[in-house]
């Protein structure tokens, strides 16, 4: 009967000690599914955040892209726009120089900045005495 007793009794500590082994396996699988749900919930949100980030990128470089092709067009505007300055530049001096009073004027003026007096200048650039002092006056403050 001791032989009946230690073998009940150790086949109940086996199953004693079973048990307590399945139940600790069974806790350190739960705790590990929390961690997996945890990591996989984490993973679902760093891959939101990539895709949000992807957009947001897709969308600068499309911005990008317009502001190129804006600045491009403002820099071929201000080329044609300083192309179509010299030229007028470019026109105005040669209509100075054709026109006959014009060059009266510009002699005078020279003659002016040149220190001449009024007779001087209404006698070689053949002006009346009004547009003389005008020219003095009008040249002498500047």
């Amino acid at each position: 009967m001791l032989q009946a007793v230690n073998t009940d009794t150790v086949l109940f500590i086996i199953s004693v000690a079973s048990s307590a082994l399945v139940l600790a396996c069974l806790g350190f699988i739960f705790s590990l599914s929390k961690k997996l749900n945890l990591t996989q919930r984490k993973a679902l949100q760093i891959e939101k955040t990539f895709q949000a980030s992807e957009q947001q990128v897709a969308i600068l470089r499309s911005e990008i892209a317009e502001l190129r092709a804006s600045i491009t067009s403002i820099g071929k505007r201000a080329v044609h726009t300083e192309q179509q300055l010299h030229e007028l530049a470019n026109q105005q001096a040669a209509q100075k120089y054709d026109d006959p009073d014009a060059k009266i004027y510009s002699r005078a003026v020279k003659m002016v900045e040149l220190g001449a007096d009024i007779e001087e200048i209404m006698r070689e650039c053949e002006l009346p005495r009004a547009e003389a002092e005008l020219l003095m006056s009008l040249h002498n403050k500047s």
